[in-house]
């Protein structure tokens, strides 16, 4: 079991009440309350921790080795996913997954950065962190999705660009940036969700959408905690100071109207329980998709547009 430092003390009043059980005599009326009372104690210690994270403990928690990826979500919530490769020039990103999958009937192009469980799976998917190619193909899927008139959907999980010199000899940044230019035009309707880790241009490049959502325990930023913390102190030992600073979390985000809302996550995280998590992320996907399907695709441009060049406008 992968425990933060945060969840340890609950660990602890979990481990204790799993013997007071084993040991208990189901008769002693004394031992069964005292089981409810320590039950009751780890539900209000559980429910006070994970509604008062601080921005560091939540990109921990974003971090969790367990939490689900972009696969998990798709498998979880298409009955029908069919992976699409390669950006036609150079070759295909395993750090950026797409594809066709029907959601309750309706298809979908589904794009996102997908992680590693171990070492080897890492080393294939870069760690999330997508080349040039990654994004042109996450580009060659969406304009597809538009020839053929089918809404996209992105999840963003990356801890950023791969900032590699091979990566910016074949044009890291200008990917990047088309694609920022190519979505806001897009005809269809765009459904971002950040997932896990929302770092720099990144997670950008796959984020102009019509809906920008997180998850509760997301984080979403020009920088990472760490990275910030070495610039600003020479040092990654202020990368807690650091993430409050960036203001970095779903609330601040919707807070500072960067985003469109917020998806609650069991309490724990999105791993404690992967099927709920899934069938809320759909149901999300779907009451969304209802109410963009109604607006026509000029509109929906206009709107996108619209909200991101408000974005960071201050009226005095």
């Amino acid at each position: 079991m992968n425990l933060l430092d945060f969840e340890k003390p609950i660990a602890e009043l979990e481990s204790k009440l799993e013997d007071m059980k084993h040991l208990a005599d189901g008769s002693d009326a004394s031992v069964k309350a005292a089981i409810q009372a320590l039950e009751k104690k780890i539900q209000n210690l559980k429910k006070e921790t994970f509604e008062n994270l601080t921005g560091w403990q939540r990109v921990q928690l974003s971090r969790h080795p367990d939490r689900p990826y972009t696969l998990d979500y798709i498998y979880a919530i298409t009955s029908d996913f069919n992976e699409l490769y390669g950006d036609r020039t150079v070759g295909d990103d395993k750090a950026m997954i797409g594809g066709l999958g029907s959601i309750d009937g309706q298809t979908f192009m589904i794009i996102g950065q997908q992680k590693g469980r171990n070492t080897k799976q890492r080393q294939m998917r870069n760690f999330g962190m997508a080349n040039p190619e990654g994004y042109r193909k996450a580009l060659r899927l969406m304009k597809m999705a538009e020839k053929f008139n089918k809404p996209i959907i992105t999840f963003i999980d990356t801890p950023g660009a791969f900032p590699g010199l091979e990566a910016e000899e074949r044009g890291q940044g200008e990917a990047i940036a088309r694609n920022l230019k190519e979505m806001f035009m897009l005809k269809v309707p765009v459904i971002c969700i950040i997932i896990g880790e929302g770092a720099s241009g990144g997670a950008l490049g796959i984020a102009i959408g019509d809906r920008v959502l997180m998850l509760e325990n997301t984080w979403y930023s020009v920088i990472s905690p760490e990275s910030c913390s070495s610039i600003l102190w020479r040092s990654w030992d202020y990368k807690e100071q650091a993430a409050e600073m960036l203001k970095l979390t779903a609330k601040d985000m919707l807070s500072n109207k960067l985003i469109d809302g917020i998806i609650k996550e069991p309490v724990g995280g999105a791993h404690i329980d992967v099927n709920w998590m899934a069938k809320e992320v759909k149901r999300v996907i779907l009451e969304n998709f209802k109410a963009l399907n109604k607006l026509s695709a000029q509109e929906r441009i206009d709107q996108r547009i619209e909200k991101f060049c408000a974005m960071g406008v201050v009226k005095e």
